[in-house]
């Protein structure tokens, strides 16, 4: 019987990002400096494909640093960390690397600045997620206000509201973020917004192309973890921009075939976590279904390099 026609349309860009490659390598080049085990506190990135791959070649997961032994190297993830977690890791006279994302490191940056300038900081982002803590976690309790939604602007109670400022995780979604924010500055006039813009480039890079291919699908598959931020804001933008279905899958095992009968166009692209080799097995998974026709939809060029700490540069 012959297979029915299908476009897919492959949104660009996709996949991994500067400060994901980046973390990535740190890792890498880690375990050839100092062999296995080196251990990891966080997911390095939100991806179970590259931290398994991390894994089998002698890198070691954990969530807290109590759970490293002192002579061994251990990597901070991209996600960032709080301001005790180096801090008791240098008391420990620990080996340690920040892989923290230099896009995140410009927040935590902010952060400090505005508070010391006596602003206490609201801060737009997911409760529980690695990047917030780290985020919170660079000034003292109490310093930092989170808001998730429009309505939780209504909501908080700031030490003064004239000396406010505000802050967001880098991976939000670029509309959504933009709501809250028209909502902080008509209640609180005075609050200070960042310098330069403190969702990232690649996250804003993805969801608009997105944007662009969802006008010629029938549906939309982004390739990355239930825990990747980027990733769900991806869905959620492509079901806002017009697209009816959007699925989130790890690898082209999750597919719901029985979803896209009858579809004869389907858009794809990967958060900012997923490797291209998932996106070509996706891609190979629908030509057993389908016959296929690849269409690239590109909405910008990336060539961001971000250098790995000096130390992985040096001789052993």
């Amino acid at each position: 019987m012959e297979k029915p026609a299908l476009t897919l349309y492959l949104a660009a860009p996709r996949g991994f990002c500067a400060g994901v490659d980046r973390a990535i390598r740190i890792v890498e080049m880690a375990l050839e400096k100092w062999g296995a085990p080196v251990y990891v506190r966080h997911e390095i990135v939100h991806n179970r494909f590259v931290v398994d791959g991390l894994r089998a070649k002698g890198a070691v997961f954990v969530e807290e640093l109590d759970e490293c032994p002192d002579d061994r190297p251990v990597i901070f993830s991209a996600h960032g960390v709080p301001k005790a977690v180096p801090a008791e890791a240098a008391r420990r006279e620990m080996l340690f690397l920040d892989a923290t994302c230099p896009l995140v490191s410009k927040v935590h940056i902010e952060a400090e600045r505005h508070h010391a300038n006596g602003l206490q900081m609201v801060m737009i982002g997911h409760a529980g997620h690695p990047e917030t803590l780290g985020t919170m976690g660079q000034l003292p309790t109490g310093e930092v206000i989170l808001v998730e939604t429009v309505e939780d602007v209504a909501r908080i109670t700031p030490r003064d509201p004239e000396k406010l400022a505000y802050i967001t995780q880098t991976t939000l979604s670029v509309d959504d973020t933009a709501g809250i924010v028209e909502a902080l500055t008509t209640r609180f006039p005075a609050i200070v917004g960042p310098h330069k813009e403190d969702i990232c480039y690649a996250t804003t890079n993805r969801q608009a192309a997105v944007k662009a291919v969802a006008g010629k699908i029938d549906a939309l598959l982004v390739i990355g973890a239930p825990n990747s931020s980027n990733s769900k804001r991806l869905v959620e933008v492509g079901r806002s921009a017009g697209c009816a279905y959007a699925q989130l899958v790890q690898r082209a095992g999750d597919i719901d075939w029985r979803a896209l009968e009858g579809a004869r166009s389907v858009g794809v692209t990967a958060g900012a976590s997923a490797p291209e080799v998932l996106v070509a097995e996706v891609v190979e998974a629908f030509r057993t279904h389908f016959n296929v026709t690849v269409e690239k939809v590109e909405t910008a060029v990336e060539n961001v390099e971000f250098k790995v700490p000096r130390i992985l540069r040096q001789p052993a």
